[in-house]
């Protein structure tokens, strides 16, 4: 009885161990980037994906409309290859073309450029783990003369019905992390992550709060070089306030 148990058992973590192993060598794919800015003046932008791992893979790209009311459920791109097979460690060039119609003239458009790892046939006890990388893609049409560099600084803020309403006057995309209001020191509102479109008017709502006094609020920019800018306001219903920089802290 106890040889039989030790050899289930050691069938069971030797099994473990194998695919363990096996995920290891499916390591998985790596983008070089986390978006793409696509100016309507490039005949096209590229990415470089990497696979990681020692085996095999074949990658497949596609794009995807975005979460917005102006991106086209069936982008007008080109992508290329949409299908490639990449060797262990084997980089590949990924081209994005537009078809130069379909996108708004006045305002920025984002779509989803998927890349996904297809691991080759998988042998007896391996574990196989497909992985899609996701990243936005920025469509810039000609003749924007705002900053976007600036898209964060413009947003308006202010208190409104027990909300904070903010309003993206400029023609980008603005996306932020670590949304966090305070008010007398307590925590009234809080969210992970947020993308306001060009044009858009939003309002978060606040938990209950003392009466008086401005709210105190702070997030992240994530700008288009994928770096992260902090900024603060101090937001009250009197007047619309800009959010400017905060100053990083020391180490």
């Amino acid at each position: 009885m106890f040889s039989t148990f030790f050899r289930c058992s050691a069938f069971w973590i030797c099994s473990g161990l194998a695919m363990g192993l096996a995920a290891q060598a499916h390591a998985g794919i790596v983008l070089n980037t986390t978006r793409l800015i696509y100016p309507a003046s490039n005949k096209e932008v590229s990415l470089i994906v990497h696979n990681t791992g020692t085996s095999d893979i074949l990658a497949q790209s596609w794009l995807e409309g975005g979460s917005d009311s102006a991106s086209p459920d069936t982008p007008p791109f080109a992508v290329t290859p949409p299908l490639a097979r990449m060797a262990g460690d084997a980089k590949q060039l990924i081209r994005v073309m537009y078809s130069g119609e379909g996108l708004a003239s006045d305002r920025e458009s984002v779509l989803w450029l998927n890349v996904q790892e297809i691991p080759q046939a998988a042998s007896e006890n391996e574990l196989q783990i497909a992985i899609r990388q996701r990243i936005k893609v920025f469509y810039r049409p000609q003749g924007l003369s705002e900053d976007p560099l600036k898209a964060a600084q413009a947003l308006e803020w202010r208190v409104s019905g027990g909300a904070i309403e903010v309003s993206n006057p400029g023609p980008y995309h603005v996306s932020m992390i670590k949304l966090e209001a305070r008010k007398n020191g307590h925590v009234m509102f809080q969210e992970d992550s947020r993308m306001l479109a060009p044009r858009q008017r939003i309002q978060l709502p606040l938990g209950p709060s003392a009466p008086g006094g401005p709210v105190e609020l702070s997030f992240i920019s994530i700008n288009d070089f994928g770096a992260q800018e902090p900024y603060h306001a101090r937001v009250s219903s009197e007047r619309v306030t800009q959010a400017s920089k905060a100053e990083p802290h020391p180490d």
